[in-house]
């Protein structure tokens, strides 16, 4: 969720900065540009005025009388003046195209000057006010065209063509100074996208951790509804209301189920007396009798079963640096009397020492239940072996047998309760030791998994944490 959120925050965020930036590059540009023509158009305006005196009077059929003489000298004295410090280049032009003092000499044809739309703007009694906006990466230069008016007439223009190099550097350096701000606003937005996406994301990842130690059986967890958004915080609470009630309905079951079953042993338990006198009335090898004394085993050790996943799912786990592997040794010896009898060959493997954290009686009692689970199911002449392997962060202790193993259907089922395959109902048993197995380990921060063995049969691996696992 924070790949997806953190990006799209972000590519708002940098559509919001370009919003702004490329119109704020725009307007600075503009405004040089416009700084410099207002520039133009008043010395324009001065050079109108000099030029003025120039032409003092005109003929009835438009004709411009030029003075020349002082004032004239005096014009272009100016003109050059003025393109020699300032590299602008200036000129002014009667109507018809012709020179009248332009500075520096020859700068424009009369044919060049005729065909200026600035100076076609001017004769319309305009000046230049809008050209065309020049970029830093482009050379080009701004003309800029003011009208002499002599009794209402346009008698002649002031041309300016002027270089933008100065202007250009100014508003690229304007530029850079945005980029630098845009820059900085980037960096301070990635930095709030990070903190506003973990402050949203820290109460999902909280209830994330939460639903899952929940999953697996660590039903204390609940989430501290503090932080993130008012949505969040009233989905943690309504999660912690979730959770009590989930652990309350699942404490009544264990409840009720420990409860059924110790008070069902000693009714069953008189049963099984009154079983067994009523049989020394009959006769010996009497199989009606028999078959009720089996069935009557079978419930006691269901119950037994029933009343041993209760306690394991009530009791907390008493975590310890364990050794694992002299625990496994230590219950192969024990089951292996029982092993010979059935006629399988069980035996350990592995590391001979291996420490991991674990409660070793609730250890002990898992692997009785998948010892004993694979001993049972494994034919006379096939063997059972337990072996022991150590990783970086893992012990891992392994019971393969030799049986008819399982299909992959059933593997997805197998350790629930009271689940049994199909082809196994015939073998004693209640289907709770691998359940009871899941408990006990899962409490200590430990799993079970299955997979086929090779070449055939069953492998439960129970996996134990080499460091300690964290409340």
């Amino acid at each position: 969720m924070r790949t997806r959120l953190l990006p799209l925050l972000l590519v708002l965020m940098a559509a919001v900065l370009l919003a702004l930036g490329f119109p704020l590059a725009g307007s600075l540009a503009a405004a040089e540009q416009q700084k410099l023509i207002v520039d133009r158009i008043d010395d324009t305006a001065r050079f109108g005025a000099i030029a003025q005196y120039v032409t003092a009077s005109s003929e009835p059929d438009g004709t411009v009388v030029v003075n020349a003489g002082e004032r004239e000298s005096t014009l272009r004295a100016e003109l050059s003046r003025y393109e020699d410090l300032y590299g602008i280049r200036v000129g002014v032009f009667f109507r018809d195209g012709s020179v009248m003092a332009v500075a520096p000499t020859g700068w424009r044809t009369r044919r060049q000057v005729i065909e200026d739309p600035s100076f076609q703007e001017a004769l319309a009694g305009r000046r230049s006010h809008n050209p065309a906006q020049v970029w830093p990466w482009q050379h080009s230069r701004v003309t800029v065209a003011s009208p002499i008016v002599r009794d209402g007439d346009v008698v002649a223009v002031v041309l300016t063509d002027s270089p933008t190099g100065a202007m250009r550097s100014r508003v690229l350096h304007g530029w850079l100074l945005i980029g630098g701000g845009e820059l900085a606003a980037t960096v301070v937005a990635v930095l709030a996208a990070i903190r506003l996406t973990a402050w949203v994301l820290r109460p999902v990842k909280v209830l994330d951790r939460a639903t899952h130690d929940i999953a697996t059986g660590r039903l204390a967890s609940r989430v501290a509804a503090a932080g993130g958004p008012p949505e969040l915080r009233r989905l943690a609470r309504s999660f912690n209301e979730m959770a009590d009630n989930v652990e309350a309905v699942l404490e009544q079951q264990r409840a009720f189920v420990a409860d059924a079953s110790h008070q069902l042993r000693n009714p069953l338990s008189a049963l099984l007396l009154r079983i067994e006198l009523l049989g020394l009335e009959l006769p010996e090898g009497h199989e009606e009798i028999a078959s009720v004394r089996e069935e009557g085993k079978r419930l006691a050790t269901v119950l037994d079963d029933l009343l041993g996943l209760a306690t394991a799912e009530h009791a907390a786990a008493s975590l310890q640096l364990t050794d694992v592997a002299a625990i496994a040794v230590e219950r192969v010896a024990a089951w292996r009397p029982a092993a010979d009898q059935a006629g399988v060959k069980l035996v350990h493997e592995g590391a001979a020492a291996a420490t991991g954290w674990a409660d070793p009686i609730a250890l002990s009692s898992a692997l009785d239940a998948v010892v004993d689970n694979a001993v049972k199911f494994t034919p006379g002449g096939q063997g059972v072996v337990v072996t022991v392997t150590t990783g970086p962060d893992t012990v891992k202790v392994a019971v393969a047998d030799g049986g008819p193993g399982l299909a992959e259907d059933e593997l997805t089922r197998i350790g629930d309760r009271f689940w049994r395959s199909s082809r196994h109902q015939n073998v004693d048993g209640s289907g709770l030791g691998l359940s009871i197995a899941r408990v006990l380990l899962t409490q200590g921060g430990g799993s079970i998994t299955y997979a086929p063995n090779q070449p055939h049969g069953l492998r439960v691996t129970l996996t134990l944490p080499r460091t300690e696992p964290t409340a």
